[in-house]
């Protein structure tokens, strides 16, 4: 089954919490605190693999969960570190934020290895905290919390060519016929389904990768018919080949066709029509297809000045024959030299893995007043500070409302007026403010 689109959950793994001990070992005068940190969790790891070809590893994944650090240990041992969660994927993966639509991953190297979750740094145990003004500190840190997002992978393969047109005008014959691609061929249409990627080697010792997609029919750009599922796919590609039923033989104008597919090239994203674009006359070897080459051309250069002309390449061909492929090789490799890779992404468009590091010149905090007088204290600084913070640890409290004096909550609380005696809410605690 060729899968090219998933949307999952990605969730890293928490760090583990320190812990607060004490050495009491027969002999050892004085030992002090030996509480030790807690273990890394583990990070979501999207790496290329290169034997696969398909999304469907991950389609019927909800959750990609990293396992979380290890807890602290007394006598200063450091919780184990979880092993980063490896995510195979194929080459030419995109990795989108669900949620912004940014994109925080375009694996187009056979090595590409991204971190897409980060893993929450461990806690620190009791032995970090010791000073001298407080050798046996009662104060330990929980673990960070892992990253978790919703994200969209989405594969566009890596072809150099990429073939476009109706169903039924030959595509997949010719990528047969060039390459060792063995595409099903049928007299209806939407025989294939997918897309098929073939390797090509031109008489002169290039080569070059092509792409044959799904057809295209009026509207697909918008969604309408199979091709809209495939038009991610052309978007790497530098050159397009606009296969074209000279013949008619479906009972369709060959200019029109030519017409309603770039169009829905032109309403796609991408710029794909900057492309170079060969215009390929197949079925030359039917009948009428002569004939209609003729009007097609009178049609096409109509009201062209001699050097947009001389621009615009139609080669016919015959896949059954072979009639004008060796041409149709050349010409597609010539553009190929010359034509840069054209840019997908923006860079605002790019989206950075988010690393959590607690600085509190930067963290941002909401405060609103409820109708019954409580405050509320909201925002993701807060959370992490919550989240590393053992409520059973007097020590840990304290360090708690430090923090937050010092993120400057008290200062907005009094400037909203709170007094002596408000409760203010921080997420399911509540505490009684006091100056």
């Amino acid at each position: 089954m060729f899968v090219d689109q998933v949307t999952i959950k990605v969730a890293a793994g928490n760090g583990g919490n320190g812990i607060v001990a004490f050495r009491r070992e027969k002999y050892i005068d004085k030992g002090g605190p030996a509480g030790g940190d807690g273990g890394h969790g583990g990070s979501v790891v999207f790496t290329v693999d290169e034997g696969l070809s398909t999304l469907l590893d991950l389609r019927f994944s909800k959750v990609i969960q990293a396992q979380h650090g290890e807890n602290g240990m007394a006598k200063n041992c450091h919780g184990k570190n979880s092993d980063d969660l490896i995510v195979r994927v194929p080459v030419g993966t995109v990795i989108y934020n669900a949620d912004t639509g940014k994109v925080i991953a375009d694996l187009t190297d056979v090595k590409g290895r991204k971190v897409i979750a980060q893993g929450g740094r461990g806690g620190r145990g009791n032995a970090r905290f010791a000073t001298p003004r407080n050798t046996a500190p009662e104060l330990a840190e929980n673990g960070e919390l892992g990253q978790k997002l919703t994200i969209r992978a989405e594969l566009k393969l890596l072809a150099d060519v990429g073939l476009v047109g109706f169903p039924s005008v030959g595509k997949s014959t010719l990528i047969s016929v060039v390459s060792a691609a063995k595409p099903k061929i049928a007299d209806y249409h939407f025989t294939t389904l997918v897309p098929n990627l073939g390797v090509v080697g031109v008489p002169d010792g290039r080569s070059f990768v092509m792409a044959d997609l799904p057809g295209l029919i009026e509207g697909a750009s918008t969604g309408t018919g199979l091709g809209h599922q495939f038009l991610r796919h052309i978007e790497r590609t530098r050159v397009i080949l606009h296969v074209i039923d000279m013949s008619g033989s479906e009972g369709r104008d060959p200019y029109t066709d030519f017409v309603t597919i770039n169009n829905e090239l032109a309403q796609y994203k991408y710029k794909l029509m900057e492309r170079p674009q060969v215009i390929v006359a197949n079925k030359m070897d039917l009948p009428d297809a002569e004939e209609n080459l003729i009007a097609f051309k009178e049609q096409l250069f109509a009201g062209k000045t001699e050097e947009e002309i001389e621009e615009i390449h139609v080669i016919p061909i015959s896949s059954a024959t072979r009639m004008g492929i060796d041409e149709l090789l050349y010409k597609a490799a010539d553009y190929l030299a010359k034509t840069p890779e054209f840019p997908l992404y923006d860079e605002e468009d790019m989206e950075q893995a988010v690393v959590y590091k607690f600085e509190p010149e930067e963290a941002q905090f909401v405060i609103n007043k409820a109708e019954d007088g409580i405050f509320t204290v909201t925002g993701s600084a807060i959370d992490r500070i919550l989240h590393q913070t053992n409520f059973d640890q007097e020590a840990s409290v304290q360090r708690f409302a430090r923090t937050l004096r010092h993120l400057g909550v008290d200062e907005e609380l009094r400037l909203l007026g709170v007094v002596d005696g408000d409760i203010v809410r921080v997420k399911e605690f509540e505490f009684e403010f006091k100056e």
